[in-house]
């Protein structure tokens, strides 16, 4: 038997329905020629998601394969686990499509990057762009990486400031032609299993969020190239699982995780001494961004009790009492 071409791979976490929805774009994008195969991986979600994605697999059948976690393994490690069994088989796929549970396929994104990776051979990862759900305005999706720099503009918050400095920031313009960027958005990135294997996977370190800038930091790093590539599109509902992103949630106070993600991402990319003075600048631009917004009688855009929590979570593990960086 021939090998498939793509293994989507979607993680959910209590939002079976979206699951179901993404998966179904997918069966019925239309005809590619491609071999497709669909895993499900279910992080322990809490309530009915394991007896309705059972229950959807019925009418599935072998288009999909559902893997049943009793941990709640987060991002990376949950698509570890499809992507160790992927890399193990004699008939492994050439590329894996990684899509958010609270994602649909708006155009025939899989058909789309397939042929993109396969036109560009130092091409390793492709990302599609992202609609909002309801407006179906572009979202940002292609990224540059993070830097001392980019931490403190951006949490400063100062529009001269930003139009100074816009091409050191992290967000590309959501609407962006096509072109080589340094990450692209995990909602919808497709990459060549074989690379993924080469470097890696995701560092298991990572619970959720900068797990897949820190794996395309180290793709780049081996010469491969990374992609936007807007015609293939999306439909995203930002936050659905986690409740952190989106405007509704701007001021919410971030999860611990998040805190031990940025700085596991700066140490891991920058070493110790590194992460701290970007730290350190963060801290300086939340600072000053802050007082600017009681200047001007605005609420502050920074996340809830931001100061004090990155201090505990990622100050305070960067430096010993005496100042100087610790061991982490």
């Amino acid at each position: 038997m021939s090998a498939p071409d793509v293994a989507v791979i979607i993680v959910n976490y209590r939002t079976a329905d979206m699951t179901i929805a993404a998966v179904d774009s997918v069966l019925t994008r239309g005809a590619d020629g491609l071999k497709v195969e669909v895993h499900v991986v279910d992080n322990a979600s809490p309530g009915n998601d394991r007896a309705e994605l059972t229950e959807a697999s019925q009418r599935w059948g072998d288009a999909v394969t559902l893997h049943l976690e009793d941990t709640n393994h987060g991002f990376g490690r949950g698509n570890n686990i499809v992507l160790h069994k992927l890399a193990a088989r004699p008939d492994a796929p050439a590329k894996a499509y990684l899509l958010n549970p609270d994602a649909r396929l708006v155009t025939n994104a899989v058909a789309q990057m397939s042929a993109f990776l396969d036109a560009h051979p130092r091409a390793a990862v492709v990302g599609s762009a992202i609609l909002h759900e309801g407006s179906l305005e572009p979202a940002t999706c292609a990224f540059r990486f993070p830097s001392a720099l980019s931490e403190f503009v951006e949490a400063v918050n100062f529009g001269p400031l930003g139009r100074i400095f816009d091409h050191r920031l992290v967000a590309y313009p959501a609407q962006l032609p096509q072109q080589q960027v340094d990450w692209v958005s995990g909602a919808s990135m497709m990459a060549r299993l074989d690379v993924l294997a080469e470097v890696g996977f995701f560092d298991p370190d990572f619970f959720l969020y900068y797990e897949e800038v820190e794996l395309m930091h180290r793709i780049k790093a081996r010469g491969w190239e990374v992609w936007h590539l807007p015609e293939a599109q999306i439909v995203h509902v930002a936050g659905a699982s986690t409740g952190v992103t989106g405007e509704e949630n701007a001021r919410r106070p971030l999860p611990g995780y998040w805190y031990d993600s940025w700085r596991l991402y700066f140490i891991k990319t920058y070493g110790a001494l590194g992460a701290l003075t970007v730290a350190r600048a963060r801290l300086a631009g939340t600072a000053i961004g802050n007082t600017l917004s009681r200047l001007r009688g605005q609420p502050s855009s920074s996340p809830g009790n931001f100061i004090p929590d990155f201090r505990n979570h990622v100050l305070t593990p960067l430096q010993r009492r005496d100042g100087t960086v610790g061991k982490v």
